[in-house]
């Protein structure tokens, strides 16, 4: 009996070339996604090191650059209170000449007026000082008056004040009486062996511009009157008896 061989059976498949493109292309990327994790793996495992001494330089510098940052503070601030210092200093030999120099005015002042080569002299105005008070048109006036000729007695009298100046572009001469209050109407009073700072308050009208103020004393019997006029621009400028201090004889201020 003879056997007859089975047939094949033959299966028909499409042929899909993009199909395979796709797969190809998928393979290659997971191999080299495969490829990128293993060198990623090794190049962490083989640069471990490296990082942990990088870190390590990088906390040295920082504590180095906080170190510096502190010494500039305090650099800075050393520097600051040497200049504070300084001007301390300066002002404090500033002080002490103008101190010096005041001191040796009045050693000059004294020793014309009582030494024993100086001129003898009657009673004088030797010198007058305007001052003027904030936010007021009241002016303080200070008047020191001398006399060497005389020694050992007492010469009193009265005071009285006159400025001159101009308002409302005429000239205009105030007198005491326009000037002081009712209680110095009679004048300033003084009374002095030597020298005396006469003090008293005026009050200049508004829009009145002085330039001129004079002294008017009177003492009576042989010291006499004075009548003596001085620039108000000097009498604001002077400052020749503003360390001379006041003591008391008499029952007046004595100088």
């Amino acid at each position: 009996m003879v056997r007859i061989p089975a047939i094949p059976q033959l299966v028909v498949r499409p042929h899909e070339p993009a199909r395979m493109r796709r797969l190809l292309a998928l393979a290659a990327l997971l191999w080299a996604v495969s490829l990128a994790i293993a060198g990623g793996i090794g190049w962490r495992i083989g640069h471990r090191p490296l990082v942990a001494v990088e870190d390590a330089q990088n906390k040295v510098l920082r504590a180095d650059i906080d170190t510096l940052r502190q010494r500039i503070a305090v650099l800075e601030r050393a520097e600051q209170i040497g200049k504070v210092a300084a001007n301390d200093l300066q002002q404090s030999l500033r002080d002490r000449d103008e101190e010096i120099a005041g001191l040796r005015a009045d050693l000059a002042f004294y020793g014309r007026l009582v030494g024993g080569g100086a001129r003898r002299e009657g009673l004088a105005v030797h010198s007058v000082q305007v001052k003027a008070l904030p936010n007021s048109r009241a002016w303080n006036v200070t008047v020191t008056l001398t006399q060497n000729l005389k020694r050992s007695q007492i010469t009193s009298g009265r005071l009285q004040l006159a400025v001159e100046g101009v308002a409302g572009q005429q000239l205009k001469a105030l007198p005491w009486s326009e000037l002081a209050g009712s209680s110095d109407a009679a004048g300033l009073p003084f009374s002095f062996k030597y020298f005396q700072q006469v003090t008293g308050t005026v009050m200049l009208p508004e829009g009145f511009t002085p330039n001129r103020v004079r002294v008017l004393v009177d003492a009576g019997g042989e010291a006499g009157r004075i009548d003596q006029g001085f620039a108000w621009a000097d009498a604001q400028a002077t400052e020749e008896n503003s360390n001379v201090q006041q003591q008391q004889e008499g029952g007046g201020t004595v100088r």
